[in-house]
């Protein structure tokens, strides 16, 4: 019985003992739960203590609404207009007797590319001159003629014929003259002693040989390009933009180009912008060179930046805008407070759509029922309230 009784009260007291452990250990974690509960933070708010906020040099501003330039970047070509660029042919063809050009050699107005022979040069003098002589015959029998039939010697029929002929003749060697112009040929210094059929065929302007289709003893056509030549001082940038952005280009405005995947930026100004959309939506804009470069060939490719003036956007420094995850952020001064005797200031993060950037300073689109006049942004520090919501570096509370 004794030792009975001894087992039961063993028994109860370590059942007591153990409720008495249970309930102390339960009193010893209820204050970490009520400690972790106020700690406990919203998603979007983030908070620094005071010596915190200092360490990443926060400061706070307002929305600002600014005029932000855009900048297209847009292709295409340099090329060079028409009055400069001269595809030069034998208007008569024949074979040619003699060239000497290179294609890259500097050439000058009236500057002789290649002698041309055909047998038809000669029989166009020839013609000419015939055609000369009897017209100097034909025009004095038309003044003979007139002076007989003012004084009545001469019928009315006799003068209609003798002047009919003189105009015919007339007609033919003013014919015969513009041939002669066509091929090279002086009418004023030809004569019977100097008749050639060989002419030389030179250059419209100044450039240099951009193409030579030539050979000595090649049979050429009227039709067909001998030489191509450009003239490199006026080039002008041949750029095609997208139809959304036909409005935002004008007269006047400066571009920035480059070539080659150079660094080097050259200068253009639009003079000419389209008056049509092509049938694939682009549309076309021309530029004037205005920085001459040795580097800079007709039909080079080009990427060229537009600067497109603005209308008031909501604007803040660039900084003041993050990105994570493929998102932009802003942060906002929510409010201050003190736990266990420290001083804390919350901030806000707010996602935001960044639009285009502009010495210094993007453009935000902010969320609908946003308090532009009383809201405080993080102008500066944004990137270290981000370090700490998601808790990386030593900015992490």
């Amino acid at each position: 019985m004794i030792s009975m009784f001894i087992k039961n009260l063993f028994r109860t007291i370590v059942y007591a003992s153990a409720i008495v452990l249970l309930v102390a250990c339960s009193g010893k974690k209820a204050p970490e739960k009520t400690q972790a509960a106020a700690e406990a933070l919203p998603d979007d708010i983030v908070e620094l203590r005071s010596d915190q906020i200092r360490l990443a040099n926060i400061d706070t501003g307002g929305v600002e609404m600014r005029s932000l330039n855009n900048t297209l970047k847009v292709n295409g070509k340099i090329s060079v207009p028409p009055q400069n660029f001269a595809s030069v042919c034998a208007p008569l063809g024949g074979f040619v007797k003699s060239t000497s050009l290179l294609s890259g050699d500097a050439v000058r107005k009236g500057q002789t590319l290649a002698m041309i022979e055909n047998q038809e040069f000669v029989n166009i003098q020839e013609n000419y001159l015939e055609a000369k002589s009897r017209l100097e015959f034909a025009e004095a029998e038309f003044r003979r003629h007139s002076d007989l039939y003012k004084q009545d010697v001469y019928s009315e029929q006799n003068l209609q014929q003798v002047t009919a002929d003189y105009k015919s003749l007339k007609a033919q060697v003013t014919g015969y003259e513009q041939k002669l112009g066509l091929i090279g040929v002086d009418p004023a210094s030809l004569s019977e002693d100097n008749i050639s059929g060989t002419v030389a065929l030179v250059s419209p302007i100044n450039g240099y040989i951009k193409s030579v289709n030539v050979n000595v003893g090649k049979s050429i056509s009227a039709t067909e390009v001998l030489f191509e030549i450009i003239n490199n001082d006026n080039l002008f940038l041949d750029l095609t933009l997208f139809e959304k952005d036909a409005g935002k280009v004008s007269n006047g405005q400066e571009i920035m180009f480059f070539i080659n995947n150079e660094t080097e930026a050259h200068k253009a100004v639009i003079y000419q912008t389209g008056r049509s959309v092509d049938a694939d939506k682009t549309y076309k804009v021309y530029a004037r060179v205005t920085e001459g470069c040795k580097n800079l060939l007709p039909g080079m490719y080009v990427n060229a930046l537009i600067r497109t003036a603005g209308n008031l956007v909501t604007s803040l420094p660039s900084d003041a805008v993050v990105s994570f995850d493929d998102n932009d952020y802003i942060f906002l001064f929510n409010k201050n407070k003190e736990e266990n005797g420290a001083a804390f200031t919350e901030y806000k993060i707010v996602q935001v759509n960044r639009g285009v950037t502009d010495g210094g300073y993007t453009e935000v689109i902010l969320p609908e029922g946003f308090d532009i006049k009383n809201s405080r942004i993080v102008i500066k520090g944004a990137y270290n309230l981000l370090s700490a919501k998601k808790n990386a570096g030593e900015m992490a509370c």
